[in-house]
């Protein structure tokens, strides 16, 4: 019989890594495989119609009483003989005449369990356990029942209060199996608990190499569209922010460089700023015209030319503004330094 579990088969690990095939190894020593033979016939529910049960509220007289008593004695004959319906007839009887006793409730309860009708087995149990709390026959006759239907959780919780309240080896039998059979299960909980653990971590393994090789993809466009030791005209805002994503994403320095075709200073400083991108290619060099990007001048405050940005991480560090060469240089060489 195979009860809350499947199954767990090794998978392919040619392809994996050294370290990656030993981790699955351990998982695989782990999780064996969950297939449980559980102990103990289960039987199909029974679907008659409800038995009949008293009226609760009826006031019982004594007559009642020393009937339902006479009903009782009789079921029991009929128990010995084996007539288990003709001994559920006379406690039906019974129970008619004195529906305030929970030993009658418990006493059928046992007949049905021996008639193999667990659900009635239990209306009746449940029934006693509602007029004496403390029936130790309701709580075995319900935890026989529940071990019937295959509940073995709830029958162990049952057959361990019966046993606590009225000590009896029959008690003692049923529980030692019930027993076994929530350890079984328990173990298979554990088996499917640690094949979820697995699958999980497999999938974070491969959340993980596809993160990998995608910052990998993207280190490489970023180093190629950076073009070490040389200036980049910037022509868009667009353009200007993709190259500031890539800066970021090798933690490199950048200068950022407004000038304009009319500006003298500006023309001073044009070579100077191309030789100090061929000296320092771990630098990004970027080189936008006012005129063109006027937008990206604006959102820079930028009031006159040349004027300089450093960028490290997409924050501005420092600048210089005007044909300050020996500013500018002193600065590259203060930052990139840092970077």
């Amino acid at each position: 019989m195979k009860n809350e579990g499947d199954d767990f088969v090794a998978k392919d690990v040619k392809d994996k890594k050294p370290n990656q095939r030993a981790e699955d190894a351990l998982d695989e020593d782990e999780i064996v495989e969950s297939h449980i033979k559980l102990d103990g016939d289960v039987v199909e529910p029974d679907n008659d119609p409800p038995q009949k049960m008293g009226d609760p509220s009826v006031e019982v007289s004594e007559e009642s009483r020393d009937a339902a008593q006479m009903c009782k004695a009789k079921a029991v004959d009929k128990i010995a003989q084996g007539k288990l319906d003709e001994a559920i007839e006379h406690l039906t009887e019974a129970i008619l005449l004195n529906p305030s006793s929970s030993i009658l409730y418990a006493t059928r309860a046992s007949v049905f369990v021996k008639l193999k009708k667990p659900n009635a087995a239990i209306r009746d149990a449940d029934a006693a356990l509602q007029i004496n709390p403390d029936s130790a026959k309701g709580y075995k006759s319900r935890g026989m029942a529940k071990a019937m239907l295959g509940q073995w959780e709830e029958a162990a919780r049952d057959l361990h209060l019966a046993s606590k309240l009225d000590y009896d080896e029959e008690i003692n039998l049923v529980l030692k199996k019930v027993e076994r059979n929530v350890h079984k299960i328990e173990q298979c909980r554990k088996y499917e608990r640690l094949r979820k653990e697995r699958e999980m971590k497999k999938i974070e393994r491969e959340r993980q190499k596809q993160h990998a090789e995608a910052e990998e993809h993207e280190l490489k466009d970023s180093l190629a569209s950076l073009q070490d030791g040389s200036v980049i005209s910037i022509h868009s805002s667009k353009e200007l922010e993709t190259k500031f994503r890539a800066a970021s994403s090798l933690s490199r320095l950048v200068i950022l460089y407004f000038t304009a075709t009319w500006c003298g200073p500006c023309r001073f400083m044009a070579p100077l700023y191309k030789s100090l991108a061929e000296k320092h290619p771990k630098v990004v060099f970027l080189k936008v015209d006012i005129d063109e990007l006027g937008v990206v001048a604006q959102s820079w405050n930028v009031s006159s030319v040349p004027t300089f940005f450093f960028v490290k991480n997409g924050k501005e560090i420092d600048k210089v503004v005007g044909a300050d060469k020996s500013g500018l240089e002193g600065k590259i060489l203060l930052h990139a330094g840092r970077s």
